[in-house]
Order: C-alpha cells, then sequence, then structure tokens
C-alpha cells in the first residue's frame, strides 16, 4: 500500500526498487543550508523562510500524483517543464498571501527557483511568465494548498532584517538571496539523487594552507630562478603586495608592468588578505579563455584540484531542456580558487537563469582579482562598476584590477558637469605599487617604432617582406581573418594562434612555440590578440597591427619579457582596411590614431594610459547602452524589478556563441563519454579544453552543411562530425570571409 507521506523527489536503486526524497525533510533541509549560505551577507532569516517554502506546490495532489506510485515514479517529475505539473508558483503565492507586498522578495526568489527569476512585467522581449502574472492566479494556490502542509512551516515568521543597501541596489540582493536558494536547493537534491557525487563536495584545505603551500612554491621559485634585474623588480612587487594585503577590504589597484610578475603576486595579495580578514575563496577573472588555461595551469601547480577552472562557453542548460543530471551539473563555485572568465562572472552577476546565479552567493567574503581590467567593456562599465561598488559596500568582496595599462575608473564628467562614467571616487581605489612611475622606468625593455602616417595602410605582401627578414618574430593583428591571411603569405612553418583553435590544442601550440624560443631556434607566430593578455612568450621582436594603446603595451610585453638583451624591438604597423574595423577594435584604433602623434613621450609611458581611456571612454556612445541600470532599479523601490529581460540583455560578447566538441586529442574519447554518461561536473570541466566557440552564422553554415550537430540533451552545444575541417594548423575552418569583422577577434 502506498506511503502517504508528500514526495520531494524518487530514485531507483540498483534493483529497480524506488526511494522516496519526504518533502518536509527536504523543505527543512534547503531552508538550512540556504540559511547558513546567506549568513555571510546578514539574510539568513530571508534565506530560511524561501527554503522552507520554495516546494510549497509539491503538497499539490496533482504534483504527487505525478511523481509518485500513481504514474509509475518519475525521477524528473521536480524539472519544470511545459506539460508537468508546476509546483514553484504556490510557495510565491502565499508569501504575498500572507504578508502583500512584503513577501514580494520571496516571491521573486520562489516563482524563479526553476525557470530562472522573472521580470516584474511581461514583455515581448523575453519568454516567461512575469511575477505579476503568476501572482494574480490566486485559484491555484487554493487548489495547491488545500492539503495539509505542517502547520510549522506555514507559520514561518516574515524576517524583520531590512534589504542590503539601497533601492537600486536591491535586485544584487534578491539575486544572492535567489543564489542561496537554488543552491541549497540544488544540492540537497544532490546529497538525495547523487549521495556520491555529493560526498565528493568541499573536501579542500583552508586557505591558511593554501598560503603555505604557496609560499612554499615561491621559495622554491626563488631559488630556482636567475639573478637578473627583471627578477629583483619582480621580487619588490611581490613584497608590495603582502604588505598591502595586510589593508582593510575595500577595491585595489595593482599597476605593473607586463612581465612584472602580477599572476603569482597578485594571488599572494589575495592569499595573505583572505588569511588575514578571513575571507573564504579567490577568484581570479579573466578577460579571455587563452588566459585561463595558462593561469589555471600556474597555479594547478601549485594548488592541485583545489583549483576550478570555469569557463563561459559550456554553460548553456536551457531549463526546458533541463534533466535532473545536468541541473546537478552546473558549477557553484565551491573550491578555494577559481579562475574564470568576466564574461563568466559578471554575466552571473546581472543573470536570471538558476545555472548562472547558483554560484553568487560564494562571492561574499572573497577576495576577486581582475587580471587585465582594461578590458572590461565599456559598453556595460556603469552596471559593471556599480555592482563592484555593492559587493566591496555589502558582500564583504575585495576587489584588485591588475593590469600594466590601468583604466581610468574613476568618476568622469563632460565639460558641462554631466557624467560620462558612474565610477569609482578618487579615494575609493588604493595602489598596492608604491612608486608605480620609477617601476615602469625600471622595466623598460622595448622601443615602439609608429609609423610616421598612421593613415597609411600597408599591404599584406609589404608587411610579410619585412617580417620574413627577421628569424625569430611574432605578428598580432585584430581578427581572425588578418591571421589566415598573413599566415597563408609566411612559410608554411609558421605557428598560427587563435581561437579557432581549441584550449587544449592551443596549449600544445604554446608548449612548442616556448620551447623553441628556449632552444633560440628560428620561429615566426601569427597570432589575435589572444596571446598578449598573459600569455607568457618571449620574442626578440614583435609587429603589433594598429589598435588601442592598451594592446599595443601588451603586445609589447610579449617581447624580450625576460630583459635579458638590451632592448627589445616593438613595430606598429598599418594593415590593409584597418579602417574598416567596427565596433570597439575600429574605436581603440581611432583614439590612438589621433594621441600617438600628439605624445612627446615614448608611446608606452606610464601616464599615457589615462589619458588614452579617457578619450576612449568619452567617445563610447554610452556606458550602459544596453538600459540595465534603468531595467534595475526604476522601480525597484517597489520592488518591480525586470530581471529577465536585464539578463537577456547583458551579454558582454554581442553575439556570445555556441559551443562546438571538437575530436582533437582526448576530444574524441571525452565526447562519446559525453552521450553515454550524460553531464556530469568533472566531464564538463574537462570537455572545456575540447571546445570551439562559434559565431550564429558559422554554426548555421556548419549545421547546414552537416559538418556539426547538436549534442541530445544539451540544447546549444554540438559536437564536431566532420573531423576533415578541423585542421592541425588552423583548427576549425569555418569561413570567415563573409563574417563582421568585430565578430573575429581572438
Amino acid at each position: 500500500m502506498p506511503n502517504d507521506r508528500p514526495i520531494a523527489h524518487v530514485r531507483f536503486d540498483a534493483e529497480g526498487k524506488p526511494i522516496e526524497h519526504w518533502l518536509d525533510e527536504h523543505l527543512q533541509a534547503v531552508a538550512q543550508l540556504a540559511a547558513d549560505y546567506a549568513t555571510d551577507f546578514q539574510s539568513n532569516e530571508w534565506a530560511y523562510v524561501a527554503g522552507l517554502w520554495h516546494d510549497l506546490g509539491k503538497y499539490n495532489p496533482a504534483f504527487q500524483d505525478y511523481i509518485g506510485v500513481k504514474s509509475g515514479y518519475k525521477p524528473d517529475a521536480h524539472i519544470e517543464k511545459v506539460g508537468k505539473v508546476n509546483h514553484s508558483a504556490a510557495g510565491a503565492l502565499y508569501a504575498v498571501k500572507q504578508h502583500k507586498h512584503l513577501g514580494l522578495p520571496l516571491a521573486y526568489l520562489i516563482a524563479g527557483h526553476h525557470s530562472g527569476l522573472p521580470d516584474w512585467y511581461k514583455t515581448d522581449e523575453v519568454d516567461g511568465r512575469s511575477l505579476a502574472e503568476i501572482l494574480n492566479e490566486t485559484e491555484y494556490l487554493a487548489k495547491a494548498l488545500q492539503v495539509g502542509i505542517p502547520q510549522p512551516i506555514l507559520d514561518a515568521s516574515l524576517p524583520k532584517v531590512a534589504p542590503k543597501g539601497k533601492p537600486e541596489e536591491w535586485s544584487l540582493w534578491l539575486r544572492m538571496l535567489f543564489s542561496s536558494l537554488v543552491d541549497a536547493d540544488f544540492l540537497d537534491t544532490e546529497r538525495f539523487m547523487q549521495p556520491d557525487q555529493f560526498a565528493k563536495r568541499g573536501q579542500y584545505p583552508d586557505l591558511t594552507s593554501l598560503l603555505l603551500r604557496f609560499n612554499e612554491h615561491m621559495q622554491s621559485f626563488a631559488k630556482q630562478s636567475r639573478p637578473s634585474k627583471v627578477n629583483q623588480l619582480r621580487t619588490q612587487v611581490l613584497l608590495q603586495c603582502r604588505i598591502a594585503a595586510q589593508q582593510p577590504s575595500g577595491i585595489f589597484s595593482l599597476t605593473v608592468p607586463t612581465g612584472g610578475g602580477k599572476t603569482l603576486s597578485g594571488m599572494a595579495f589575495a592569499l595573505e588578505h583572505a588569511v588575514k580578514y578571513q575571507k573564504k575563496r579567490v577568484i581570479y577573472a579573466i578577460p579571455f579563455t587563452s588566459i585561463i588555461e595558462q593561469t589555471a595551469s600556474i597555479y594547478r601547480s601549485i594548488f592541485g584540484e583545489c583549483v576550478i577552472e570555469h569557463h563561459s562557453n559550456l554553460d548553456v542548460i536551457n531549463p526546458e531542456r533541463e534533466t535532473a543530471q545536468s541541473r546537478l551539473a552546473s558549477e557553484n563555485w565551491d573550491a578555494p580558487i577559481i579562475v574564470t572568465t568576466n564574461v563568466q562572472l559578471f554575466e552571473s552577476l546581472f543573470a536570471s537563469r538558476t545555472s548562472r546565479c547558483r554560484k553568487l552567493h560564494n562571492l561574499a567574503n572573497s577576495v576577486i582579482v581582475l587580471d587585465e581590467a582594461q578590458l572590461l567593456p565599456p559598453a556595460f562599465l556603469n552596471p559593471i562598476l556599480s555592482v563592484m561598488k555593492s559587493l566591496v559596500a555589502h558582500y564583504g568582496v575585495t576587489f584588485v584590477l591588475s593590469t600594466a595599462t590601468q583604466p581610468a575608473l574613476q568618476s568622469l564628467y563632460d565639460p558641462f558637469n554631466k557624467p560620462i562614467l558612474k565610477g569609482f571616487e578618487s579615494n575609493q581605489v588604493t595602489e598596492i605599487i608604491p612608486n608605480c612611475e620609477q617601476l615602469f622606468k625600471d622595466l623598460e625593455r622595448v622601443t615602439v617604432a609608429i609609423p610616421d602616417d598612421l593613415s597609411l595602410e600597408r599591404s599584406w605582401e609589404a608587411i610579410v617582406e619585412e617580417v620574413i627578414e627577421h628569424e625569430t618574430v611574432l605578428v598580432i593583428v585584430n581578427t581572425k581573418n588578418q591571421a589566415a591571411e598573413l599566415c597563408r603569405l609566411l612559410p608554411v612553418d609558421t605557428y598560427y594562434l587563435s581561437t579557432n583553435l581549441c584550449g587544449a590544442h592551443r596549449s600544445e601550440k604554446l608548449q612548442a612555440i616556448r620551447a623553441k624560443l628556449k632552444a633560440n631556434q628560428p620561429l615566426r607566430v601569427v597570432s589575435t590578440q589572444l596571446i598578449e593578455a598573459g600569455v607568457d612568450v618571449d620574442f626578440p621582436v614583435v609587429y603589433r597591427a594598429l589598435a588601442g594603446l592598451d594592446s599595443i603595451a601588451q603586445a609589447a610585453g610579449r617581447c624580450n619579457r625576460e630583459g635579458l638583451s638590451a632592448k627589445g624591438k616593438v613595430v606598429v604597423f598599418v594593415p590593409p582596411n584597418n579602417h574598416k574595423l567596427k565596433g570597439h577594435l575600429g574605436l581603440s584604433a581611432n583614439v590612438s590614431k589621433s594621441l600617438l602623434p600628439l605624445f612627446t613621450e615614448p608611446p608606452l609611458y606610464y601616464r599615457h594610459f589615462k589619458t588614452y581611456f579617457e578619450h576612449y571612454y568619452a567617445k563610447t556612445p554610452s556606458r550602459d547602452e544596453q538600459g540595465i541600470e534603468e531595467l534595475l532599479t526604476k522601480d525597484a523601490q517597489q520592488l518591480k524589478i525586470q530581471f529577465r529581460t536585464a539578463a537577456s540583455r547583458f551579454r558582454l560578447i554581442k553575439d556570445e556563441g555556441y559551443p562546438v566538441l571538437v575530436t582533437y586529442g582526448e576530444g574524441a574519447k571525452l565526447i562519446e563519454q559525453l552521450k553515454i554518461l550524460g553531464a556530469s561536473r568533472w566531464l564538463m570541466r574537462k570537455l572545456q579544453r575540447y571546445t570551439v566557440t562559434l559565431r550564429e552564422q558559422e554554426k548555421n553554415r556548419l549545421l547546414k552543411a552537416g559538418d556539426i550537430r547538436e549534442l541530445t540533451g544539451l540544447a546549444g552545444v554540438y559536437e564536431l562530425v566532420t573531423a576533415g575541417i578541423y585542421d592541425s594548423k588552423l583548427g576549425l575552418m569555418s569561413d570567415p570571409l563573409q563574417l563582421d569583422p568585430e565578430d573575429l577577434v581572438w
């Protein structure tokens, strides 16, 4: 005879016997776990009630019939999809029925705990019901709550703690609470559905232990390093980072020339600061996946499996095509050291989907290092800087802006006192390096040659003729189209680097490039800008296509990096059709073109970068081109917030692209495992290194030709079918000539 006790989830044992997860136990467990997470930002009472009420709709007899013995037990019944019994609306309706307007924060969290945070108003811009529509379903509430829910659950009192910050900051507070709820829900579900996987979580040493491990590594590293002026200056930077780490939490800048040791010194600051102020983790955010691979490798060599490397290209779980397994595989950043992208970090901070938001509560009480901070996208700077200020003020976050070309992120006004950039106040950012100007002079290792006429474009043939005079040379261009064209004209042994190569392939090529450099063998490399930011290579000569001043400086960082020769040579050139570059590429090149002839100091003089970025920001059409702040703040006082619309508009890359799993190296075996075993955290992490991201036009063309196909159960993820279009030199060959140049960066 069936048990009348309500069920939250069900799974089958090895013999096919159903095992029930009791609903009252699930609600209590989620409530307690969510409260534990929200304690870091003093909102545990809100999270507790949200956890207690999030699945009230599962008491609905219709849901119990659907999940239980009457339907033969359905393990995926708790995943809400079209045609299934909705269970997330009941708790939202109950919160508002009991507490009117004061129940709205809970209503957002509970209504969205499967499909994502909803908008308040319904628009045609995004799918899904608005919260206002959901709260009109009073008839549904009566049906869902017609059975006996335990009175202690229904009688939970509304928290007396006020929302965090000012009304314009409440959207972040709700996302942090939402993260606490959905991660708790994911994890308690995982504890029941996949107990072996759950048991592996959280088994990490604390940051004090990792700091000791780091210090041991640095001592060993120092003993092995050859004596040089550059290494002396790196040691000086490291010491200054350790000293500055003792200062209170806030916003810091780490302004060090390329090759000055920011990757390790920045980690020294982060760990020392985290230990002193009892932070929970270090998050290292990087603009490009190419740098992630190198940086994560460096940190993994020190900290082992304590490092999570999280790209954005496989974070594509669609709520409509979600399974219990794919739901549990999404990342929650539960490790002490995270290496991720700016896209993953900031799009998560403005996201509405559960898989993107679940990690956010783990940002509280953390140290976040923004590597190459100058690459924060100007079109989104105002909302990004606003959320950074809120994280520092209310969530115990310390930020480090790490770069050789520090952007001008202080508030900026036009001559009529109208704000151009809603940035930091002048006293809000603490510089870690006491005398940046002197450090830049001491680490000057190159001369930079600028053409007399920056409007005069040269032919590829003329550029090739000059490049081949050098036995060892790196050429950096602005687009994949340019890189492919130049590569065709250079000798066949020229190396090619772009994001058309999967991460594992790029890593192998970089390893071969470094080996040739170390052996002083002839070497020519053509690369997109992916090689500029943080990739550790050292060429005697570097050619750089005209670009932003910050890009020219980053290119110079790949030249005479170790200072072993008197001066390296950096040559700026103007390639064919450079005037046709659009968007960020075109604007940054034009700003350089207008400023470089006016400078009296050498092009990479320390103070030029502030001038460059002020001009650049002033010329960008908007610092919030998608109107994100208005969506989140206009009616925030009434808690009428457009979460889903803001999330759909907040895309740091215009066309974020579609991940294609390629059969390079171990990729073929991992793809087969994915088909057999389904999505899991460890497998998705490994597959990140065998992924190439395509723009929509490329994806559609290859799909139509039958060269790729979508993977069953993973919406928006594709596998390579025609192995021949993945070339050992050029990577995934899609026709770039028909695409917008702005889509061909990296």
